[in-house]
């Protein structure tokens, strides 16, 4: 009984690691889209979500069928929920890449960008895609100290999503109003990202030790309690 249950945990494993890769392409195309009006790369990450809805459902599947039938215990117990949430947040960061897509498709061949914010927005776009693929190399390796770099680095882009909302409320913001909605809410979609990394950062932490970074915020230095 024991093998079948590794088995069946190691492919629901291995369906996370491919949902984790398919999320960072998602980022990394979508930021494709949004600096150089790719259309067509933007249609590839709308289309591809259906992918990572999909693996969701899969993994979700497959792992009540283990609290079902396996009926795990203590450490099985941890891992077969702590992986649902994972896949949980890892669709949410799929959503948010498509969000990105779909706003520079609406405004192609223009970018929905306002200049003084661009500079900006490639920081974010350069920490959305380091993140992810961290989060794509921790599915296959579980490293703790790894996850804990990744969730103390959130300040950073909640710095940067600061600094884009400090602009637009300044007095040389001369922006249309198109542009404005369209920055403000790009800017709000980066910062869940790095909002929804982190929360992946500790649900793997507390999968593979046990301990839950939420409870006792200040075992990491400048981490914030999880949020939605």
């Amino acid at each position: 009984m024991r093998a079948i249950f590794n088995e069946e945990l190691q492919h629901v494993a291995t369906d996370v690691t491919t949902m984790a890769a398919a999320v960072h392409q998602a980022v990394s195309h979508a930021g494709e889209a949004l600096f150089n009006s790719n259309i067509e790369m933007a249609q590839d990450v709308i289309d591809g979500d259906k992918k990572i809805d999909a693996l969701e459902a899969s993994i979700n599947n497959q792992c009540v069928i283990l609290l079902a039938k396996q009926s795990p215990v203590a450490t099985d117990l941890r891992v077969v929920v702590s992986t649902m949430s994972i896949a949980s947040l890892l669709e949410r960061i799929g959503d948010l890449a498509r969000h990105i897509a779909e706003t520079a498709r609406s405004t192609y061949p223009d970018s929905p960008l306002a200049p003084q914010v661009k500079d900006i927005f490639v920081k974010m776009q350069a920490f959305a895609q380091s993140t992810t693929q961290t989060l794509a190399d921790l599915m296959d390796s579980h490293d703790e100290i790894v996850a804990q770099k990744l969730i103390m680095s959130d300040d950073e882009m909640d710095s940067l999503f600061e600094s884009v909302y400090a602009i637009a409320r300044s007095d040389e913001w001369n922006a249309t109003v198109e542009q404005t909605i369209d920055t403000v809410l790009l800017s709000r979609y980066y910062e869940r990202i790095g909002d929804h990394s982190v929360s992946v950062g500790r649900r793997l932490t507390y999968m593979v030790s046990g301990f839950d970074p939420t409870k006792d915020p200040q075992h990491f230095i400048g981490v914030d309690t999880d949020g939605d």
